[in-house]
């Protein structure tokens, strides 16, 4: 377990580095580019069958007890540690970031976006997944501020390279934001770690260990210096703002991992640092990070409601990511509770919109593909595009991710919503109640809002009407203009339903969204006794 663990992390990089390097002669095959995309499937792969090997070998019985560790001194001037190891809380972001980059891997293999050298992709891709899997699963304050870090830089030149329209200004926009951000945060950190004499976070979340040493003013200053780092990444309102230029700009895949496993760094750190660490600072902040939480929820869905509207030329990858801001919202505002109720809700919320929103970035990126567009009033048209009719595979399989996204019931968005609302109604001892109920009410208001304009996109993109008419040239050989005019239908423009390797690609997504609403309990009782200890203080 502990080898699989350090493997999960170090493979990544090693395979990043392999990815530069010429191929030998009996790996090149009649393609180099193939070749290296097909290194990058490879070794994702080994990555996602470790995860699930580390799955399958851990200690269900025990998910509060952090496993497979690894606790080695590196920097022992400073007391930095190399601290590795899984729980409840981290193994499942740890399984799904390794799915969604094999994914991700997969379908670049056979649709490789417009841009540089593959080589240059792929081993920014798989830093790119080294840098999440350790954030998730060091227990070191200073490598999780490392490893919050390192993903950065590949994600810069994901966007940079290998986007769209606009994609110089929006990757600055994410670096720069991402940046100040993360600076702030570090000034907190090293306030715990020179404070308490440790930077190692299991030790830090027990009661009765260096956590003791840490006034209240110390954590109040801790607390908001990492939860402006911490919200950035979240994205919390009103520090959203580079998100949906980040997602409108990037690649497909750039917008699938962003979305499913970079915005879930900045929400675990609230759950791993914040909330054990300095309970009372965050106990101070609860109320205002949930008021941004529960202002986020509306301001998202207005915003998509605005995006959606006929003649708003309404981009469909920017009204995805405005929706983040909402459902990230809900992740945010059970937090804020310090209820278990709520921190579950969140910590379900976040695998949920994970699954569910990367399956909806796929399948806008590929619906770009085939139309040239993704501007909704262009997809549209007067009639509506009528996906059901023109590819019904693919307008099936749009319209239930966008039902999964507006939380219906028996599917994996559900659950994580209400338990974060759940929370809300009865939050944590001392958090006024009135507050947090009026937080609830608006998050429940952000539901029905998100379900306007979710159908609204189904009704505008995969259903349709007859296609417009066009006239015809008169009936009869002497062009009498009395002669009746004979209205045809225009054909179609073809729309390409599902190809093999996108139902390779998002059918995982489909599968594991629907068994996340329908056995719940498979994940909750992983996160409960976790959340539970985090919450105690270690007991």
């Amino acid at each position: 377990m502990q080898i699989l663990l350090v493997g999960v992390v170090v493979l990544p990089l090693l395979g990043a580095l392999a990815a530069l390097l010429p191929a030998p002669p009996g790996l090149k095959g009649k393609n180099p580019d193939q070749a290296v995309l097909r290194h990058g499937v490879t070794v994702t792969g080994v990555v996602l069958a470790a995860t699930v090997a580390l799955a399958a070998g851990f200690d269900h019985a025990q998910p509060a007890r952090m496993q497979a560790t690894t606790d080695i001194s590196w920097i022992p001037a400073l007391g930095i540690r190399i601290h590795l190891g899984v729980d409840g809380i981290s193994l499942p972001l740890v399984v799904m970031t390794a799915l969604l980059t094999f994914l991700c891997a997969l379908y670049s293999y056979f649709h490789m976006p417009t841009g540089p050298s593959p080589k240059a992709f792929v081993a920014l891709l798989l830093v790119l997944e080294a840098g999440t899997l350790a954030t998730f699963a060091v227990l070191d304050l200073m490598l999780f501020f490392l490893a919050f870090e390192m993903v950065l830089i590949p994600m810069y030149f994901l966007i940079a390279r290998w986007g769209g329209a606009g994609k110089q200004a929006a990757a600055w926009k994410f670096i720069l934001y991402t940046l100040l951000g993360s600076v702030v945060m570090l000034l907190g950190l090293l306030l715990i770690g020179v404070k308490s004499g440790t930077f190692d976070m299991v030790a830090l979340a027990t009661d009765n260990g260096p956590k003791a040493q840490l006034s209240h003013t110390v954590q109040l200053l801790a607390v908001l210096a990492i939860g402006i780092g911490l919200a950035v990444k979240s994205p919390m309102w009103p520090l959203h703002s580079w998100l949906p230029d980040a997602h409108t700009a990037a690649p497909t895949v750039g917008s699938v991992l962003l979305a499913g496993v970079l915005l879930k760094m900045g929400t675990y750190g609230f759950v791993r640092i914040a909330l054990p660490i300095t309970p009372e600072g965050m106990h101070t902040y609860a109320p205002y990070l949930a008021a941004f939480a529960a202002v986020g929820i509306i301001y998202g869905s207005l915003a998509c409601l605005a995006l959606v509207r006929k003649g708003a030329k309404g981009d469909l990858k920017r009204l995805i990511a405005y929706s983040s801001v909402g459902h990230m919202g809900f992740v945010l505002l059970g937090i804020a509770s310090m209820t278990p109720t709520g921190v579950n809700g969140a910590l379900f919320a976040n695998i949920a919109h994970g699954l569910i929103t990367g399956l909806l970035f796929f399948m806008v990126g590929a619906l770009k593909d085939r139309t040239g567009t993704t501007d909704l009033d262009a997809l549209a048209g007067t009639t509506g595009a009528a996906l059901y009719g023109k590819a019904p595979r693919f307008g099936g399989l749009l319209a239930f991710g966008a039902v999964a996204s507006l939380g219906l019931p028996g599917l994996a968005g559900f659950w994580g919503e209400m338990l974060a609302m759940f929370g809300a109604f009865r939050p944590a001892a001392g958090l006024s109640r009135p507050a947090f109920l009026t937080f609830m009410v608006l998050a429940g208001l952000g539901t029905l809002l998100t379900a306007a304009y979710l159908l609204l996109v189904v009704r505008r993109v995969c259903m349709g009407g007859t296609p417009h008419l066009a006239p015809t040239a008169p009936l009869g050989a002497d062009g009498d203009p009395e002669r009746p005019v004979a209205d045809v239908p225009t054909p179609a423009p073809a729309v390409p339903d599902l190809a093999r390797y996108e139902y390779a690609a998002w059918s995982p997504l489909a599968a594991l969204t629907v068994l996340a609403g329908l056995w719940p309990a498979a994940l909750l009782g992983l996160t409960d006794p976790a959340v539970q200890q985090l919450l105690g203080g270690g007991k």
